[in-house]
């Protein structure tokens, strides 16, 4: 069975900032006429002599470049699927994890409840790409791990689809949560009252969201009994310190 899908929500966080810039442009063109109407009258006024004093400049070599392993932008642009936590030992891998470990943007569109309208939404937050695994442990119960990733050019994209993770997931009815340690804002959920359908076994869900750089985190589990707050925040820990 695949995890609880995500709804998105309308995102506005960009639209202010974009009003802001728009408006600080008017009123730098608007400044920009008046200043050039008065000067055009004034005399021209002497510009002050080119040679300036000698400032002292720092001395020694500069400091050392980061290594591959200190530089999170060297880790994260490469093969995304090896920060992912490996299926623990004794775990079967899931079958319905693609077999590339990768998600496109119509696959992770597709896992939301309303496609049409995530697809686009995903398009303007500037998609990357999505590294995915997942594992059975046992009868006991079941994991999927997203790391999405976002271009970030003209947004925080990845810390606003955690946010939308975490609204949706406070909105569900007997949920219990717990801040995930080490992340400042992420979060893990335990939904106490299980998913039932007509011709089904109760499911129970637990579920993670946080972010860190370009990327977000998303974490699934579900089964037949309740998930226990260790299990969801454990693997929620572990992964954020993969990032």
């Amino acid at each position: 069975m695949p995890s609880t899908p995500v709804v998105p929500r309308p995102r506005r966080h960009g639209r202010t900032a974009l009003l802001i810039v728009g408006a600080a442009a008017l009123g730098l063109v608007a400044g920009t006429c008046g200043g050039y109407l008065v000067q055009a009258d004034r005399e021209p006024t002497k510009l002050p002599p080119l040679s300036q004093p000698t400032l002292p400049q720092a001395k020694g070599e500069g400091p050392e470049p980061l290594s591959a392993a200190q530089d999170r932008q060297v880790k994260t642009d490469g093969d995304l699927r090896k920060l992912l936590l490996k299926k623990p030992h004794g775990a079967k891998e899931a079958d319905w994890v693609a077999d590339d470990g990768w998600m496109d943007l119509a696959g992770y569109a597709d896992s939301f409840t309303e496609p049409g309208e995530a697809y686009p939404d995903l398009v303007g937050e500037e998609f990357r790409r999505a590294a995915v695994t997942g594992w059975d442990v046992g009868s006991a119960y079941s994991v999927e791990i997203r790391l999405v990733q976002f271009r970030q050019e003209e947004d925080m994209a990845a810390e606003g689809s955690s946010d939308d993770g975490q609204y949706w997931a406070e909105k569900e009815d007997a949920t219990d949560s717990w801040s995930v340690p080490g992340t400042g804002d992420g979060m893990a959920y335990v939904h106490t009252r299980p998913d039932t359908e007509p011709g089904y076994l109760p499911v129970y869900n637990a579920e993670a969201h946080a972010w860190r750089g370009d990327i977000a985190m998303e974490i699934w589990v579900w089964g037949d009994k309740p998930i226990a707050k260790k299990t969801i925040t454990d693997l929620a820990k572990r992964q954020m310190e993969q990032l």
